[in-house]
């Protein structure tokens, strides 16, 4: 996906700025960029796995862990945020975008090929009941040997 390559090429210039760092607050501000790039991106990804796969059955468990998932990014956030000392708030911001990676490796791995897997199978249903209930006055498909 293209929003994670981003994400990721911004996620490596936040952690070559870690070390720099002076104080506590430019950790924090840089764990609200992280939160605010990650926010909307969650909640359409969430919409996205659960309009396509919640009907399937067998994917309940992959969504769940998805979610999950989720939750544990936006939990490191925040405790980068809450961080008393400067050098703990390096340590938790580094975790929550090293676990965001490997949450972006499993969404790619196994989830977007599920919904690419289901979107495909809708799309050619769709296809299959509109040619179906197409206008009658529509050529008849003859093969000729």
């Amino acid at each position: 996906m293209v929003e994670h390559t981003v994400f990721s090429k911004v996620f490596n210039q936040i952690e070559r700025a870690l070390p720099g760092l002076k104080t506590l607050e430019e950790a924090r501000l840089l764990g609200s960029l992280v939160e605010a790039l990650l926010q909307n991106h969650g909640s359409t990804e969430e919409n996205l796995f659960y309009l396509t796969l919640d009907h399937e059955p067998g994917t309940k468990s992959q969504m769940d862990q998805l979610h999950r998932e989720h939750q544990e990014i936006d939990a490191r956030l925040r405790q980068a945020q809450l961080a008393g000392n400067l050098e703990e708030a390096r340590q938790l911001l580094t975790a929550a975008l090293q676990t965001t990676r490997e949450h972006f490796r499993h969404e790619e791995r196994v989830a977007f090929p599920l919904i690419e897997q289901q979107l495909h199978a809708a799309a050619q249903k769709e296809f299959g009941h509109a040619w179906m209930h197409a206008d009658s006055d529509r050529p008849a498909l003859v093969v000729q040997p």
